[in-house]
């Protein structure tokens, strides 16, 4: 297990360029988060492009845009999302009506 320190794992967003794709499954396997799955549809080559099945997982490490022969792939860093406002701030916009 890796130490918590009150810190957040990086969050990412993967990019698949369909067309692109002959299926060879290198992100598909090298994901350490196991974002992705080769998918049951088809691209327009008859290739099974592969798909995202957890994107939340997503570190943004870019490993699958790394191992991919054809740059049908890659990932990029998101920024966190807003955290949510002060407990004070909120209980005093819920006060009012």
């Amino acid at each position: 297990m890796l130490p918590t320190s009150g810190g957040s794992v990086a969050k990412g967003r993967v990019s698949i360029i369909v067309e692109r794709c002959k299926a060879c499954g290198f992100c598909v396997e090298f994901c350490p988060t196991k974002v992705l799955a080769l998918s049951s549809a088809f691209n327009s080559k008859g290739y099974h492009p592969p798909h995202v099945v957890n994107p939340e997982k997503c570190s943004g490490c870019d490993l699958c845009g790394m191992y991919c022969p054809d740059f049908a792939i890659y990932a990029t860093k998101t920024k966190e999302a807003a955290k949510p406002a002060a407990p004070q701030a909120a209980a005093e916009a819920g006060g009012k009506k």
